[in-house]
């Protein structure tokens, strides 16, 4: 069908071509791109979680600091 003109193929034949298409792109996109398992990528987030300095303001007194500027 890939050496076909889209003028000359049949709605059925354009139609297949389409699904055809769109299957393929919906593979590649479904595709498993991470091999890890969930409990390796949790480990992998535990590991590499970064926690702020003591002392550090929070998030909601960084908020207000902007706010009151």
């Amino acid at each position: 069908m890939s050496d076909q003109r889209v003028a000359d193929m049949t709605v059925n034949e354009l139609k297949a071509f389409i699904e055809q298409i769109v299957d393929e792109r919906l593979e590649g996109l479904y595709k498993k791109k991470d091999q890890r398992t969930v409990q390796e990528i949790n480990e992998s987030i535990r590991r590499h979680r970064w926690t702020p300095p003591l002392g550090s303001p929070s998030t909601l007194e960084m908020i207000r600091e902007d706010r009151d500027r």
